[in-house]
């Protein structure tokens, strides 16, 4: 049986009607599934958070492939079809948490705390940034994170200098995100209006965010925060309107980092935003 007739009668045996509202476009190529599975490189005593589990595809292929899988539903409904599912495939390693993701406790989790674990999830897209934002930026931050994304905010997590926006910024600070592949409307039912990309967010090195302290993570994206605050102004100018600095010190930071005073905040790379974080949090700190 197709994964499209697979989905199709578990939405009818159960009465499911997907909801564009809250991302519930279920996924139906296999493949696709498979090189998710093999992009988070899972180990036999890996812990694997993954959210939005729905019907439950993703979540058999985990629990084959890891130690333990802590899937995370907000949907009652799904969440009780899923719960059915398991117990008829005696898949004992599935912790099935019916909550909102962005409301968990998560330091109730002991390898969530330890920072033992990885996500691997197809993730609604109506919570991606902030989902991201939160654990990318965690004190214990997964090991690897693979999601599956709405191709525009793939494309924005990746981009390069002159197309950078705020969630790129964040991404690239803490992670070195990369698309392994983009994947289109026709995979999912019902048939999304975009296409989506796996991502793979990438730990291996030091990034920008281990050079500094937890301070100084607070004060950088104080500053990004103000120079993204108004896309079509200067950077000077959103820089004299929000941080404590006068046009002649904004101006010379700028000639310090080798950019021009008519700058946007997009056109920088992550490398002068770092530098220039550095010159403002020194002249704040006198």
């Amino acid at each position: 049986m197709s994964l499209l007739q697979a989905t199709k009668d578990l939405c009818q045996m159960y009465g499911i009607k997907p909801a564009r509202s809250k991302g519930q476009n279920f996924l139906i190529n296999e493949p696709v599934y498979n090189e998710i599975i093999a992009a988070a490189d899972l180990r036999s005593n890996d812990i694997v958070l993954e959210v939005g589990p729905g019907l439950g595809f993703l979540t058999e292929k985990l629990a084959l492939a890891a130690k333990e899988v802590e899937a995370v539903e907000l949907d009652d409904q799904l969440a009780e079809v899923l719960r059915i599912k398991l117990l008829a495939q005696k898949l004992n390693n599935v912790n099935l948490i019916n909550h909102d993701i962005l409301d968990l406790n998560l330091n109730d989790f002991l390898w969530y705390k330890k920072g033992a674990y990885k996500i691997v999830a197809n993730l609604p897209y109506n919570i991606s940034a902030l989902f991201l934002r939160n654990f990318l930026s965690a004190t214990a931050r997964p090991q690897t994170i693979v999601l599956l994304l709405q191709k525009e905010v793939a494309e924005r997590l990746v981009a390069p200098a002159g197309e950078l926006s705020l969630l790129g910024v964040m991404a690239q600070f803490y992670s070195r995100p990369k698309i392994i592949k983009f994947v289109p409307a026709t995979d999912f039912w019902p048939q999304p209006k975009v296409a989506s990309a796996i991502v793979v967010f990438e730990h291996d090195r030091p990034t920008i965010s281990d050079q500094l302290s937890a301070e100084e993570q607070k004060q950088f994206w104080r500053l990004l925060k103000i120079g993204f605050s108004a896309k079509r102004k200067q950077l000077k100018n959103n820089l004299m309107s929000g941080w404590p600095t006068d046009g002649a010190t904004a101006t010379g930071w700028l000639k310090k980092i080798k950019v021009s005073d008519k700058i946007r905040a997009q056109d920088l790379s992550l490398e002068q935003w770092r530098e220039l974080a550095r010159l403002a949090i020194k002249n704040s700190s006198r």
